[in-house]
């Protein structure tokens, strides 16, 4: 009978202990990797979202840019990570088609995460350098039916937001242009900008600058309504691709087993961030939408990321594209 109230007692202990560090959480900053290089979209959000959770949990959230392998290198380091509430992944679409595109991925982006809420979602823009032929959207696919051999299309990555559009939008103009690979969004901007490349279909985000201040020419848009921070601009599935609606969705996560009180504090924090009147007149400068309230939530997250695998797993087989790990 003494073992048992022994066992009892170190329970009761255990669960106590336990309830006092989340308490007290945070204690110390606390690391948000960003999984996709510095400059980039997924970059800039990241910043704004730790400017917000910062303020809320009175303790720095540091952004780490881990990039490398479509998110897969940074998402492994936080898969690794201890589930203590300190080292958070924020990360894109990216989450849900690498199980498809990695065969021997490090990590299961549902078994080994725990969600805290979905983020923003923004359209992407379809870019080209501002030398190319094409004048409208429509003269841009038929250039490319017309020289698919010669067109070079940048994009940030295998599994990257723009090599996701790319194949969409190949798949949708039954067409197959040279993918220029690059570490970034940043760097095949860059690239773009100084007419090495061709074409691009990049998070808003990233491009909503450089189509303001005319360094790129830009043709459409690509969520399925007009963006307002770039208004002018028309909605492709409008344009000759009625079912190219695609959005760029970001979530933050924590590694498996981060306890619950932490993870309802950090949600908490997410939320108040996507209602600062700051971030909120940021993000929308930039093109991004903060998701609603009840979006983002842990269960929210969870089921979205569900679906979204579903979803993209044959598309990613039939266009044939793996990774390396």
């Amino acid at each position: 009978m003494s073992k048992i109230w022994v066992g009892i007692a170190f329970a009761i202990v255990a669960a106590t202990g336990g309830f006092a560090s989340a308490q007290d959480y945070p204690s110390r900053h606390i690391t948000m990797v960003m999984p996709f290089s510095a400059g980039g979209p997924g970059d800039t959000i990241a910043r704004l979202l730790a400017q917000g959770m910062s303020t809320s949990l009175k303790q720095q959230v540091i952004v780490d840019n881990t990039s490398g392998a479509g998110g897969s290198i940074g998402s492994a380091k936080v898969a690794t990570s201890p589930g203590d509430g300190y080292s958070l992944l924020l990360i894109h679409i990216s989450h849900a088609t690498n199980p498809a595109l990695y065969p021997h991925l490090r990590y299961d982006p549902v078994k080994d995460f725990e969600p805290i809420g979905l983020v923003v979602e923004l359209p992407s823009v379809f870019v080209a350098k501002k030398d190319l032929p094409a004048a409208s959207f429509a003269d841009l696919i038929a250039y490319v039916k017309a020289n698919q051999d010669k067109v070079t299309y940048a994009h940030a990555g295998i599994g990257s937001a723009a090599h996701l559009c790319g194949l969409l939008f190949q798949a949708a103009t039954n067409t197959k242009m040279t993918q220029i690979a690059y570490r970034g969004a940043g760097p095949a901007m860059n690239d773009l900008m100084g007419g090495q490349v061709d074409l691009m279909c990049d998070q808003i985000v990233n491009v909503v600058g450089n189509v303001q201040g005319g360094a790129v020419k830009a043709y459409a848009v690509t969520g399925g309504e007009k963006a307002a921070a770039l208004p002018s601009l028309p909605v492709a599935s409008e344009l000759g691709l009625p079912n190219f609606n695609y959005k760029v969705w970001y979530g933050l996560f924590a590694p498996k087993g981060t306890p619950k009180p932490v993870i309802d504090k950090l949600a908490d924090a997410l939320k108040a961030a996507l209602e600062d009147s700051v971030v909120k007149e940021r993000l929308a400068q930039l093109g991004a939408e903060p998701v609603s309230t009840e979006r983002a939530k842990p269960g929210a997250l969870a089921e979205h990321l569900r679906a979204e695998i579903d979803k993209w797993a044959p598309i990613i087989k039939a266009a044939g594209v793996t990774g390396a790990q």
